[in-house]
């Protein structure tokens, strides 16, 4: 939970956003964004989705039995063990999922 919480602070700070904007983008108030992030409470699940998703991130819930090769797979660069690599090769998995996300941010953008 506190890795998470560490995360969620971080993109705040990267995003350039103070709590109180965070609380006005997810719903919350000031003082739940405070807490969450300090770390002094122990926020819902749903707390820290909405956070989450206000700094356009999605929590995702792993199994822990799958948490060690899910995490091996995406540092990989989401390849298959015996996947091309070059420039012929395919697009890996999470090449895919990171062009999708740069499109919708593109998209965001210009509305």
């Amino acid at each position: 939970m506190i890795r998470l919480l560490e995360q969620l602070v971080q993109a705040r700070q990267a995003a350039g956003i103070t709590q109180a904007q965070l609380a006005e983008r997810s719903g919350l108030s000031r003082m739940a964004v405070q807490k969450a992030e300090s770390g002094n409470s122990d926020p819902r699940l749903s707390t820290l989705e909405v956070m989450a998703r206000a700094l356009g991130m999605e929590l995702m819930l792993v199994p822990a039995a799958l948490r060690a090769e899910l995490q091996q797979f995406v540092q990989s660069g989401g390849r298959l063990l015996g996947q091309r690599a070059g420039i012929e090769a395919p697009p890996s998995v999470v090449e895919e999922i990171v062009q999708g996300s740069r499109a919708v941010q593109r998209r965001g953008r210009k509305s």
